[in-house]
C-alpha cells in the first residue's frame, strides 16, 4: 500500500538528469503530495513515459524537472529558455548547457513542460510535448543510492 500511495523508490536509467541525477541512482518519490498541491516550477518528477517518447521499450517511466506550469509561455531560442517572456534561470544546469529552440506557446491547462538537465541527452518535452498532470507519478524528493550521495533532491 505505500508503494502504491505513498512513496516508491525508482531507478534513474540515463544520464538526462545530471548533475543532479546520475545513472543507476535511486530516488524515493512522494506518490502522495500531488493529490494535494500542483506541481511547481522546479520540482523534480516522475512520470509515465509518453508513447512518442523514444529510448527502450523496458523503461516505463522518465524522471524530469518541471519547467513550466499550466497558462505558463515556453520559448527557447539561440539555446536560451524563456518562461513568460523572462530569461529562466537555471542554476541546475552546468555552465555552458545550451538548449535547442523552443517555439513559443502557452501551456494548456492541465499540462506541464518537462526537461532533462543535461539537455544534450535528455529526450523531453521538446520530443513528446507538454504533459498532463494525470501522468504525474510523483515528486522526487530524495535520492537514497549509492548512499555516499544520499540527500534531497534540490529544486
Amino acid at each position: 500500500l505505500l508503494r502504491t500511495f505513498v512513496a516508491e523508490p525508482f531507478y534513474i536509467p540515463s544520464p538526462s538528469m545530471q548533475p543532479a541525477l546520475w545513472p543507476g541512482d535511486r530516488v524515493i518519490v512522494d506518490k502522495l503530495r500531488y493529490r494535494f498541491a500542483d506541481p511547481r516550477r522546479g520540482d523534480v518528477v516522475v512520470f509515465d513515459k509518453p508513447a512518442n517518447a523514444g529510448g527502450s521499450a523496458e523503461v516505463k517511466n522518465l524522471i524530469k524537472r518541471v519547467i513550466a506550469v499550466p497558462g505558463d509561455e515556453i520559448e527557447a531560442r539561440q539555446g536560451v529558455v524563456y518562461r513568460n517572456g523572462e530569461v529562466l534561470v537555471e542554476p541546475y544546469l552546468q555552465p555552458g548547457t545550451v538548449t535547442t529552440d523552443i517555439p513559443r506557446q502557452r501551456l494548456a491547462p492541465d499540462r506541464y513542460w518537462l526537461m532533462g538537465d543535461n539537455r544534450t541527452v535528455s529526450e523531453d518535452s521538446r520530443l513528446f510535448g507538454p504533459v498532463p498532470a494525470s501522468v504525474l507519478t510523483g515528486r522526487a524528493v530524495a535520492r537514497v543510492w549509492p548512499a555516499s550521495d544520499a540527500g534531497w533532491v534540490r529544486r
